[in-house]
């Protein structure tokens, strides 16, 4: 099945957002985990922290940044499988949901990382 454009560009962005985590000391646990309608695009342990990611990237900030389309309707989907993903895993330590928004393309974009961001 042919994959849309900004489902391409989805799945670049969630590819820089791993590269970049990883860099910064994240280990990489899951990508794109399902429970139910929920998707959590990333999630990865930082210290002792369980860390949840949502990915957002756009080609241009026009309409406004990515950041801004992570309403609560995402945010809690994002929340209530977060708890089947700790009872699964038996985890019951600390927590943090994060946003990694991402404006531009494969030659120039700009990343910002936004910790505990809901």
């Amino acid at each position: 099945m042919a994959k849309t454009l900004k489902q391409k560009i989805g799945l670049w962005g969630e590819k820089i957002a791993a590269e970049f985590l990883f860099q910064n000391g994240h280990i990489i646990l899951e990508k794109n985990w399902r429970s139910g309608k929920a998707e959590i695009d990333l999630i990865t342990k930082e210290g002792n922290t369980l860390v949840f990611v949502e990915v957002k990237t756009r080609k241009n900030a026009s309409f406004g940044h990515p950041e801004d389309f992570v309403g609560n309707q995402k945010s809690k989907l994002v929340k209530t499988a977060s708890v089947e993903y700790q009872y699964l895993n038996q985890y019951e330590g600390f927590i943090r949901f994060d946003i990694v928004a991402i404006t531009g393309n494969e030659k120039e974009y700009e990343l910002i990382h936004l910790k505990d961001s809901f």
